[in-house]
C-alpha cells in the first residue's frame, strides 16, 4: 500500500520568520517582561492566600484586572510554546529549538507559580458573590468554582512554588528526554531481503502495508528495538509517576485517578458506567477481531497476531493518496456546514499539516492551537483510509479549536473528555460517507478502518488504563523494571483482548510506545469518552440534523465553561447512567455485524 507522492511539511512562518528571527526574540523577550509585570502585579495587589477576604469593590477591581492580564499573556504562551514546539516536534536534533523550549519552560514555571497564588487568592474569598457581582467573575463561573476546589487540595504557598520550580529537573524533564529520545531511535528492519534502517515511526507504519511479511518484520524489529531502549524509557516512567504520586499524596487526593476526573470534568459514577458498558463490549470486539483473522487467512477462531490489528482487510482495499483525501475530507465536512468545510480547505491549502514521515519527527498525530481559531496539526501519513481517518480526527480538534476562538483562554480550557467531541465527530462523519460512496468490494476495507479505531478507543485504552492503574498502585512501594513493566502490560491485554488476539503474540512495550503515560495521568479514558460521546451526538445529528447543527458550535465553544455531564444534558444525555454508553456501542456492534457479515460471504 504506497503511494509516492510529496507530503507536505507544516509553515508557521505568517507567526514568525524563523527562530533566530528579530521578530521571535522580541516576542519571546516581550513575554519575559509581561510575566515579571504580572508578577509584580500579583504582589503589589495580595494575589496569594488570604483569611477572611471580603468581596468588596477593591477585591472585585483587582479580580478583574489580574484575570483579563492572566488571559493576554496565557495567549501569547500558548503561541510561543506551539511555535517551538513546532520545530521540536519535526526535528529531535534542532538544538536551536531545544534550548528555547527550556527557556519557555522556565517562564511557564513562573506562570504556573503565579496560577497557584490565584488559585489560593480565590480560595479565600467567596466566589458565589464575587460571581453575582462582576460581569467578568460570571463570564469565568465554571473556572472560578474549579479554583475553589482546587484551593482545597494545594499545598503551602511555598511547597507549591517549590514543586513549580523542580518540575523542571523533575517530570517536565523527564517527558521532554522521552520525546526527545524516542524521536531518534532508528530501527534496523529487514524487508524483502533488503536491510534497511528506519525511524521508529516510519517502522510502526510498517503495521497498515498488506504484505504479511513486512507487517511481522516491523513487528519483530520494533519489539527488539524498544528492548533494546527500554531502560531509560522506564527510569522516565518511573520517575513521572513518582513524582505524581508524591504530588498527590501532599495535595490530599485519594488517588491520581480522582485528581485526572476532576481535572477532566467527570466523576466516578460517569467512568464507573461507561467501564462497565466497555467491559460488557469486549466479547463483540472479540467477535470482529477473530473475524478479521479469518478475513487475512486464519482458520476460524483464531486469535489476530499483534501485527495484523492494522493490516489492510478486503479485495477492495486500496491505497488512499493524501491529495486524494484531502478532497474527500473537504467534501464530506461541507455536507455539515459550510463552515466546517472551509475550515478544512484552509488547513491543507495554507501549510497548517505536517504529514510526512520522517527521522526526528516524533511518531502518532496531534492538533495543537497556534493561535485563537487557528492550529496545526502533525501526522506520519500512510496512504490509506484510516489514515485519512486520522487527518479527519485531527482537523476535528482543528475545527474545534476554530469555535473556541472566541472565548478567553480560561474559558476554552478543555479537558480531554470534551476535547475529543469534535474529533470523533469529524472522524465519524467521513467514514460514514466512505461507506456509502465506494464499490461494494471496498465497504469491507472501510468498515474494517472504522471498528480498527473503535477497537482500538475502546479495548486497547482499556488495557491501557488497567495498565496505568497497576502502575500508579505498584509505584508506590518501589520502581519497576522494564521486565516488570512488560508483565503489567501482557497481563492488561490479556484481560481486555482476550481470545480476540493470539495470546502468544502480543506487544509488552506499549508502555514505551505511547508518549501520553509520559505527559499526564490516565491520557487514556477521555480517548473512549470522546468517541462513545461523540457517536451519541453523531445519532443525534442524524435523527435532527436542523436542530442539531444549530446548536453543535455553541457546544464546542462551551466545553471548558461546564463539566461534561451539565453540557450532556443540553441534548438530553444522562453520562452517568450506562444506558447512555450501551446505546453509544449498539452502534459498534452493528457495524461488526455487518462486518462479520461481509468476511463470511
Amino acid at each position: 500500500m504506497t503511494i509516492t507522492e510529496t507530503l507536505p511539511h507544516w509553515d508557521l512562518s505568517d507567526i514568525y520568520p524563523g527562530l533566530d528571527s528579530p521578530e521571535f526574540t522580541a516576542g519571546f523577550q516581550h513575554f519575559v517582561a509581561e510575566v515579571e509585570a504580572l508578577t509584580s502585579l500579583f504582589d503589589t495587589l495580595g494575589i496569594d492566600r488570604r483569611a477572611d477576604l471580603a468581596v468588596d469593590p477593591t477585591t472585585i477591581g483587582s479580580f478583574e484586572q489580574i484575570i483579563a492580564r492572566v488571559n493576554e499573556l496565557l495567549e501569547q504562551q500558548s503561541t510561543l510554546s506551539a511555535y517551538i514546539y513546532s520545530f521540536v516536534s519535526t526535528d529531535a536534533t534542532n538544538n536551536q529549538a531545544q534550548a528555547a523550549m527550556s527557556e519557555l519552560q522556565q517562564q511557564s514555571a513562573r506562570m504556573e507559580k503565579l496560577f497557584v497564588r490565584l488559585v489560593a487568592w480565590l480560595g479565600s474569598l467567596d466566589v458565589e458573590t464575587l460571581i453575582a457581582r462582576s460581569p467578568l467573575a460570571a463570564n469565568h463561573t465554571f473556572m472560578l468554582r474549579k479554583a475553589r476546589v482546587q484551593a482545597e487540595h494545594q499545598m503551602s504557598p511555598a511547597e507549591e512554588a517549590l514543586a513549580a520550580d523542580l518540575k523542571l529537573t523533575g517530570g517536565s524533564a523527564w517527558s521532554r528526554f522521552y520525546s526527545n529520545y524516542t524521536a531518534q531511535i532508528m530501527v534496523n528492519v529487514e524487508i524483502n531481503g533488503t536491510a534497511r534502517e528506519l525511524p521508529m515511526p516510519a517502522v510502526r507504519n510498517l503495521a497498515f502495508e498488506a504484505d504479511v511479511a513486512t507487517r511481522r518484520a516491523g513487528y519483530e524489529a520494533e519489539i527488539a528495538a524498544w528492548e533494546k531502549h527500554a531502560r531509560p524509557i522506564a527510569s522516565a516512567l518511573n520517575a513521572i509517576k513518582g513524582e505524581v504520586n508524591t504530588l498527590n499524596r501532599r495535595r490530599n487526593w485519594a488517588s491520581p485517578l480522582d485528581a485526572a476526573l476532576f481535572n477532566n470534568n467527570i466523576d466516578r459514577d460517569t467512568l464507573d458506567a461507561m467501564m462497565a458498558a466497555a467491559r460488557e463490549s469486549f466479547p463483540d470486539f472479540r467477535r470482529y477481531l477473530r473475524a478479521k483473522a479469518v478475513a487475512l487467512g486464519a482458520a476460524p477462531g483464531s486469535g489476530l497476531p499483534w501485527y495484523d490489528l492494522f493490516a489492510p482487510v478486503g479485495t477492495g482495499g486500496r491505497a488512499w493518496s493524501y491529495e486524494e483525501g484531502s478532497r474527500f475530507i473537504v467534501e464530506q465536512f461541507g455536507t455539515f456546514s459550510p463552515k466546517m468545510a472551509q475550515l478544512a480547505e484552509r488547513a491543507f491549502s495554507q501549510g497548517w499539516i505536517d504529514a510526512e514521515p520522517r527521522p526526528g519527527k516524533v511518531g502518532g498525530a496531534f492538533c495543537m492551537g497556534v493561535r485563537p481559531g487557528e492550529s496545526r496539526i502533525l501526522s506520519n501519513f500512510q496512504p490509506s483510509i484510516g489514515q485519512v481517518g486520522t487527518l479527519a480526527h485531527e482537523l476535528g480538534h482543528a475545527y474545534h479549536n476554530l469555535n473556541l476562538g472566541q472565548r478567553t483562554v480560561l474559558q476554552r480550557s478543555t479537558p480531554m473528555t470534551l476535547a475529543e467531541t469534535a474529533s470523533i465527530f469529524c472522524e465519524t462523519i467521513v467514514s460514514q460517507a466512505a461507506l456509502h460512496v465506494v464499490e461494494p468490494e471496498e465497504q469491507l476495507s472501510i468498515l474494517e478502518a472504522s471498528l480498527q479505531d473503535a477497537c482500538q478507543v475502546v479495548v486497547d485504552i482499556t488495557s491501557r488504563f488497567l495498565f496505568e492503574q497497576q502502575l500508579f498502585d505498584q509505584r508506590q512501594q518501589r520502581e519497576l523494571s522494564p521486565d516488570e513493566l512488560c508483565t503489567l502490560m501482557l497481563e492488561a491485554q490479556q484481560a481486555t483482548y482476550g481470545d480476540g488476539i493470539d495470546q502468544t503474540i502480543l506487544h509488552p512495550y506499549m508502555w514505551a510506545v505511547k508518549g501520553h503515560y509520559y505527559g499526564s495521568s490516565f491520557y487514556n479514558y477521555p480517548y473512549m469518552f470522546g468517541l462513545l460521546f461523540g457517536l451519541g451526538l453523531f445519532a443525534r445529528y442524524q435523527a435532527e440534523p436542523h436542530s442539531f447543527q444549530a446548536g453543535y458550535d455553541d457546544l464546542l465553544s462551551s466545553t471548558g465553561m461546564g463539566d461534561a455531564a451539565e453540557l450532556a444534558e443540553r441534548y438530553g444525555i444522562n453520562i452517568r447512567d450506562i444506558g447512555f454508553w450501551r446505546a453509544s456501542f449498539d452502534v459498534i456492534r452493528s457495524d461488526i455485524d455487518r462486518f462479520e457479515s461481509l468476511v463470511k460471504e
